[in-house]
C-alpha cells in the first residue's frame, strides 16, 4: 500500500528538523521524542527509503514497532527489512549499519513491553488494529 502524500510531506519534516538538530525532534507534537531515522531497501524497487520511528531500548539494540501510526495495513517497511535486512540507522549525531531483526513468539512479548513502559501511547496502537504489532530490533554491526 503505497504511502499517502501528507504522511510523506509530515516525514520529510521530521526527517529534516531530526537531521537539522543533532538527532532531537524540536517541532510539533513530537517535540522532546526519542526517534530515529531507519534507511532501508525497497523490497520490489531497490531504492532507500528511510522513515522517522519512535524508538526503546533493550541494552545495545534500538527496538521499534511496525505501527503504521495504528492504520489496518503493515508499514511498508516491514516488507523491506524482511528482504533486506541491513538497514541505516541515523539516531542522535550517530549514523551506523544495524540487522533488522523481526522479534517472534516470547521475545517479541518481551520486548513489546519495554517498549509500551518506554513509549505507553503504542498501547493505543494495538487496540486500533486486528493484526500484531511487528516488535523489530536494531543491532548494530560492526563497521567496515
Amino acid at each position: 500500500m503505497p504511502v499517502a502524500d501528507d504522511e510523506l510531506k509530515g516525514n520529510a519534516a521530521i526527517i529534516a528538523d531530526l537531521r537539522a538538530h543533532e538527532g532531537q525532534i524540536t517541532e510539533g507534537r513530537l517535540a522532546g521524542a526519542n526517534m530515529l531515522l531507519m534507511t532501508s531497501l525497497g523490497a520490489k524497487s531497490g531504492r532507500s527509503r528511510t522513515i522517522p520511528l519512535g524508538y526503546s531500548r533493550d541494552g545495545e539494540r534500538y527496538v521499534v514497532v511496525g505501527s503504521n501510526s495504528g492504520k489496518p495495513a503493515q508499514p511498508v517497511w516491514l516488507a523491506n527489512i524482511a528482504v533486506h535486512p541491513v538497514v541505516t540507522v541515523e539516531v542522535g549525531t550517530e549514523t551506523f549499519q544495524a540487522r533488522a531483526t523481526i522479534s517472534r513468539d516470547d521475545e517479541r512479548e518481551r520486548l513489546w513491553r519495554i517498549h509500551v513502559r518506554a513509549i505507553p501511547y503504542f498501547a493505543n496502537y494495538e487496540r486500533m488494529v486486528e493484526r500484531q504489532l511487528q516488535v523489530v530490533s536494531l543491532e548494530r554491526l560492526p563497521p567496515g
